[in-house]
Parts: structure tokens; C-alpha cells; sequence
């Protein structure tokens, strides 16, 4: 569905991405993520035929997306982080307006601006000017125009940026509807809305790819220990002292009252050992559980420790 291959941007002298090289097939919902400045939406934009490569390939459905834009431009809906908006027309007459240049006529028009309005909560401010609106309800409006023609691949850059919590539940749940029928790929932010939505991650640092992989495949290649969550009742009886005396225990570190973080090594399988030691010293054991890595954490150790170890 999407091939990109050892493709590359200048900005004048300065190298914005470098090779980037991955494949999203048809139906997959891919985040995309990186640091600030590390190269996300000029792909995105790249991939949407709003800017040309310096070198390389990017292709949809076999469509190369400097040679063949209009072909492209029918299939891709695109919501950049800043929405194109007119904000001197009615959320109506822009969806309107929106459908036409995607060469939509008569009936098709109405009905796919009324689609749009409805699956993204837009009826109560249909009549009202863009300008007018809150930077949720304008987002919501730019996500309306890159649906409107019905695409079968959405790039969505930061959909939910501006919203408020209940909103962003609401757009959360669209594009997880979305995904039913439409490839997706999606920057934001929100690391554990990434974590929710998406299939896969793909991660740029510094204009060049760190990692691509679903989490689970992530979390396992990053894993170099494990790590336990110990709650007790009573935080007396030397409990660090004790647990840090377990052979394989690398760290003990103390949380919350009568919490503590163990680190231990890679496939240790502490528990048994220290629900018993927590028994003989009557520790009063309320829970023991293994901790998994987070997307925050695949992605600091991919960019920010990357980086560390660079310098």
C-alpha cells in the first residue's frame, strides 16, 4: 500500500530526513513518532504530494507521489497539524467547499458533507463561522475535510492536539472506527493514545529511522532486565536491605508509602522468592507484579538515550 525507500530532504544545506525506508500494508494503523524537529511532518507531508523528495522513492498503491499527485490526492485524506481553514465561512459552506475541489458533485456532495458533520460531532456548529470556534472545534473541522471524500488512507498529524479530554475520548474512538476500513497512519504527541490506536510504531530520531516494529516487538528488543512492583503493608524489618540480599535483585528503589521498584535480571521469576521472603518477615504482602515497558519508554530509550550515547 505505502513504500517508501531511501527517501531524503534538504532544506538548503540542512538534511531534514535521511533513507528513510519502511512499507505500511493496507489496513495496518501505523504511529509515527520522534522528537521535535526529527523529520515527522516532512514525510507526512511528502507522502500528502505537498513537497517533493531530495532522493528516494515514496509510493502509493504503486503511485509515485512526485509523478503521479492527482492520482494520489484521491485516495489520501490529510490533516496537517495546522488545518487548512477558511475561517470567514460557515463549518457547512468550508465541508462544501472541501468536497468540490475533490471534484464531488450534486447529491454525492450533500450527502458526504452530512457523513462527516455527523461522525465528527460537528451538527450543533454546522451553521457557525470556523473563526468563531474553539481550537477543539476547528480541529474537529480539519479532520471533517480530510474526510469528506471518503479516502482509503488518512494521515492524520497531531488529530488531537487542542481538545479537551472528552473530546479527544471522542476522536480517539472515530479513528479506532476508522481503522475498520481505512490504512491510517497516525503522529501524535500522546504516547499512550499511540500505544492504544496503533498496530505499529515507526521512530524517527535526528531525520532517520530508530525503530519499526509493533510495541510488543519494541518492548522485547529493548528489555535488558526485568522489573517488579512490591506493595506491603508494613515498610519496617530492613526490607530494602533484605530484598537487595536476593542474588539476582540488581536494584531495589522505594516508591510510595510501603511501595518498592525491583530491577531484576532478564527472565529472573522473583515472585515465588519474595512473596516467601515478605511471609517470613511478615511483611504483609498486598501485591507483586511485573511492569512492562511503555511506549514512553521505548521512546526516550530510542532517542533520548540514543542520542546520550552518541555524544
Amino acid at each position: 500500500m505505502i513504500e517508501v525507500e531511501n527517501l531524503t530532504k534538504y532544506y538548503g544545506p540542512r538534511r531534514a530526513i535521511n533513507n528513510l525506508t519502511f512499507q505500511i500494508a493496507q489496513g495496518e494503523v501505523v504511529g509515527f513518532l520522534g522528537p521535535n524537529g526529527a523529520g515527522k511532518s516532512t514525510t507526512m507531508n511528502i507522502l500528502s504530494c505537498i513537497l517533493p523528495a531530495s532522493s528516494g522513492t515514496a509510493r502509493i498503491r504503486g503511485y509515485d507521489t512526485f509523478e503521479h499527485s492527482l492520482e494520489i490526492r484521491k485516495i489520501i485524506g490529510y490533516l496537517p497539524e495546522n488545518p487548512p481553514l477558511y475561517p470567514d465561512m460557515s463549518v457547512r459552506d468550508y465541508l462544501m467547499f472541501a468536497a468540490k475541489i475533490r471534484r464531488m458533485t450534486g447529491k454525492q456532495t450533500g450527502t458526504a458533507v452530512e457523513r462527516v458533520i455527523e461522525n465528527c460531532s460537528l451538527k450543533d456548529v454546522g451553521h457557525r463561522i470556523i473563526g468563531r470556534l474553539s481550537k477543539g472545534y476547528q480541529q474537529r473541522v480539519g479532520l471533517a475535510q480530510a474526510l469528506v471524500h471518503d479516502p482509503d488512507i488518512l494521515i492524520l498529524d497531531e488529530p488531537t492536539i487542542g481538545l479537551d479530554p472528552i473530546q479527544i475520548i471522542e476522536i480517539r474512538k472515530l479513528i479506532q472506527e476508522l481503522a475498520a476500513s481505512h490504512t491510517i497512519i497516525l503522529s501524535s504527541h500522546i504516547l499512550p493514545e499511540i500505544a492504544q490506536i496503533c498496530q505499529r510504531v515507526i521512530i524517527i530520531n535526528e531525520g532517520e529511522i530508530a525503530a519499526v516494529d509493533s510495541l510488543e516487538g519494541l518492548t522485547a528488543s529493548l528489555r535488558k532486565s526485568d522489573r517488579l512492583s512490591l506493595t506491603i503493608r508494613n515498610d519496617g524489618n530492613k526490607v530494602e536491605e533484605k530484598l537487595n540480599s536476593l542474588k539476582q535483585v540488581l536494584s531495589v528503589l522505594p516508591g510510595e508509602k510501603n511501595q518498592f521498584l525491583l530491577e531484576c535480571e532478564l527472565n529472573s521469576n522473583l515472585q515465588d522468592e519474595i512473596a516467601r521472603l515478605a511471609l517470613e518477615n511478615q511483611w504483609g504482602l498486598v501485591e507483586i507484579k511485573p511492569l512492562s515497558l511503555t511506549l514512553e519508554d521505548v521512546f526516550l530509550k530510542l532517542t533520548i538515550e540514543e542520542k546520550d550515547v552518541k555524544a
